[in-house]
This record gives C-alpha cells, sequence and structure tokens, in this order.
C-alpha cells in the first residue's frame, strides 16, 4: 500500500535541504490527496502536529507521509489523518528518528482535467499552492484515541 511516489534521484534526498513527492493513496485525507505534489524541508525539526515523510519501518524502500502525533521513546507516533485508511503506528510501532526524513512545508494541488473555464482555473489557481503547517489541535486529538 504505497503512501508516496519516489522523489526523482538527481543524487541523494537526505543531503538536499528540499525534496519533492506525490502523494498516492487516500491515508492523509482531507489533509492531502492523492495526486498532491509536497515540498519536503528535510532534516527539519519535528514537532508534535507535524506532517512527516518517512520510511516505513518494514519496507525501507518506500516512503510514507504520516502526522507525528506524539514523541515517544524510540521514536515517533504517527497517525494518518483518515483513520479508516491504516497504515501507520498503529500497525507498525513507533518510527526511530533516523526513518523520519523530513516534514512537509508546501502542497500543491494539481489542476483537474475538468478545470477550463477561466473561473475554474482562478479558483484553483488561489486554493492549489498551500503551506502545510502543524495541526496542534489534530494532534491533542490524535493522543486522545
Amino acid at each position: 500500500m504505497p503512501e508516496l511516489s519516489q522523489e526523482t534521484e538527481h543524487g541523494r534526498a537526505e543531503e538536499r535541504p528540499f525534496g519533492w513527492a506525490e502523494v498516492t493513496g487516500p491515508s492523509m485525507v482531507p489533509t492531502l490527496r492523492h495526486g498532491d505534489l509536497l515540498v519536503v524541508r528535510h532534516r527539519a525539526r519535528v514537532r508534535p502536529g507535524d506532517i512527516v515523510i518517512l520510511r516505513h519501518p518494514f519496507q525501507q524502500d518506500l516512503l510514507v507521509v504520516k502526522r507525528a502525533a506524539e514523541r515517544r521513546e524510540g521514536g515517533w507516533w504517527v497517525l494518518a489523518d483518515n483513520g479508516y485508511a491504516g497504515g501507520d503506528s498503529t500497525d507498525y510501532g513507533v518510527v526511530p528518528d533516523e526513518l523520519v526524513l523530513g516534514t512537509v512545508r508546501l502542497r500543491l494541488r494539481p489542476r483537474r482535467p475538468d478545470q477550463r473555464s477561466p473561473f475554474a482555473l482562478a479558483r484553483w489557481a488561489l486554493s492549489a499552492v498551500r503551506p502545510v503547517f502543524a495541526d496542534r489541535s489534530a494532534s491533542r486529538r490524535l493522543r486522545a484515541r
């Protein structure tokens, strides 16, 4: 169940300060949707509520996007915003720090093929690029589960 497509390999992603990834799958709906492009800040400080890119603990060639819910002994407890999608720390436990690659800073929502009218294009242009902030209330809500 892949969550992100792999970044384009023009050198190791961890050596560059910023990178990009494309979302595949429904685990972060409504925050992120299938097809969204993400700008990732590598090696950024992670705080509870941040959306992070990580290597899957059991398939380390697979990149995953989740919300860092809380810091626990041994790493981060990460959860999907869509609780029905699964594939988070409830399945594989705490994620070690060395598997967390960075935090998501921006998302670019691609234009749909049916958005051709000037009004639809203007609406898309105003909403396509958005910063991704840590949702502290979501972090507290996720810890309460």
